[in-house]
């Protein structure tokens, strides 16, 4: 059998002060940076297939962005679209890729970024030689919590306040699952290490957030290069982290020294538990041969619309005068555009094969309650679930969730998935997953 190849590259995708950045529900223009965003990839081949992962410190890679990023990936490599997963980390202080409530599109951003992310896979591309790859799972019980919740009125509410006496119990489950994909060279130097973690942003710490961040993920990066003594390119991608973030409502609020405290604090146990489970591999878990496969399926989106009431009642509201400070007048607003805008389209949901390891890529902010289910029908010894990844719908909620209501299913340009959405979505990829094993 063919010998593994891979390789591994990053690109810088920061952009400049003063521009806009998405994530809150108001406008928020740069006035910092405190750390570079990157788009990170790296390339696997075995044979004639070679694989590809792109994961970009954005809130979101929209499908425009992914549709000319990969046509330049297949000119400059001839890897095929549907080969090449490419994701958004989902940091809340990137720029404005798309706009979405009261903050705007920036603009030229996006034209500006799709060529990086391709160059950035290109590059990776281009600096494959002979690797061996391993694969592992670990957990981080303490870094991942349900942010909604049943309260004693008998609704769901997102974020109800450390220690409410009126918060009853979470309403969904966690994943706290740390997935990590290892390769390296035959004489055991790192050539890239891929995080997979269900857990929305963490967040800068204090009140000001006009700064730019690529928040968890890269301390995760920058901190697993520490414990290993080398650099190399480690991406943290995020997996289905629709409702669940890293505030522990049982418990007083955490305090923060520094605007990163936070981010750094998380990206340190995560990476910690990574250097632990790779470092409990055996030198027989490491191969440098593997099968590898692809498969992209676009399956139907029937977004939900406004009723003709609602949509007289927003168009109302929203027409009255601008309030770019009312959520309410926000949301009004978010109606109006759902109206406009189109009303059924195709979703693509991708599955890759790296041996006995399989990655579904999923677009949009999936529940992890679909997620586990996913995880538990694989056919694969172990499976990551890569979200807001080749496009995104936004939230993708359970049915039950969606009758519970609360943020993640008030619609807007970003809730518009259906019921009926998250099984489907489960049972694509779980066909996609067999097809490929």
């Amino acid at each position: 059998m063919p010998r593994l190849q891979a390789g591994a590259a990053q690109l810088d995708i920061t952009p400049g002060l003063g521009a806009h950045l998405i994530g809150y529900f108001t406008d928020r223009l740069a006035g910092d940076v405190l750390d570079p965003l990157n788009a990170k990839a790296i390339a696997l081949s075995c044979g004639d297939t070679t694989l590809g992962l792109v994961i970009c410190d954005l809130i979101v890679v929209p499908g425009p962005v992914v549709t000319a990023a990969k046509t330049r990936i297949r000119e400059q490599t001839g890897v095929p679209p549907e080969n090449v997963l490419i994701a958004g980390t989902h940091t809340h202080t990137g720029p404005a890729i798309v706009g979405a409530l009261g903050t705007p599109e920036e603009p030229g951003y996006a034209d500006w970024v799709a060529p990086r992310i391709a160059d950035a896979f290109t590059m990776a591309f281009r600096r494959q030689r002979p690797a061996q790859f391993a694969h592992a799972a670990g957990s981080v019980p303490g870094e991942v919590h349900n942010r909604r919740w049943h309260m004693k009125d008998g609704s769901v509410q997102m974020n109800p306040g450390h220690l409410n006496p009126d918060a009853i119990r979470p309403a969904g489950p966690t994943d706290p699952q740390l997935g990590l994909l290892v390769l390296r060279s035959p004489d055991g130097a790192p050539i890239a290490a891929l995080g997979n973690l269900s857990l929305h942003y963490v967040g800068i710490s204090g009140a000001d957030h006009h700064v730019i961040s690529a928040d968890y993920f890269a301390a995760f990066g920058a901190a697993l290069n520490r414990l290993a003594g080398a650099g190399f390119v480690s991406p943290l991608a995020n997996g289905t982290f629709g409702d669940v973030n890293n505030l522990d409502f049982t418990r007083p609020p955490r305090h923060s020294l520094h605007l990163r405290h936070q981010i750094e604090r998380v990206g340190n146990v995560v990476a910690a538990e990574a250097w632990r489970i790779w470092n409990g591999l055996a030198e027989e878990d490491f191969r440098d041969e593997a099968p590898l496969g692809a498969r992209l399926t676009e399956v139907n989106f029937p977004a939900r619309s406004p009723s003709a009431e609602e949509l007289a009642s927003a168009r109302a509201r929203y027409e009255a005068g601008e309030a770019w400070d009312d959520a309410e007048w926000l949301y009004a607003r978010e109606v109006v555009l759902c109206a406009q805008g189109p009303t059924e389209w195709l979703v693509p949901l991708q599955t890759l094969r790296i041996g006995e390891l399989g990655i579904v890529g999923l677009a949009g902010e999936v529940f992890t309650e679909i997620g586990l289910d996913i995880k538990a029908r694989s056919p694969f010894a172990q499976t990551m679930n890569i979200g807001i990844a080749n496009d995104t719908v936004g939230y993708v909620a359970t049915d039950q969730a969606l009758d519970e209501g609360s943020y993640e299913t008030r619609l807007c340009r970003h809730v518009r998935a259906p019921k009926g959405t998250g099984r489907l979505w489960a049972d694509t990829a779980i066909a996609g997953l067999e097809a490929l094993r």
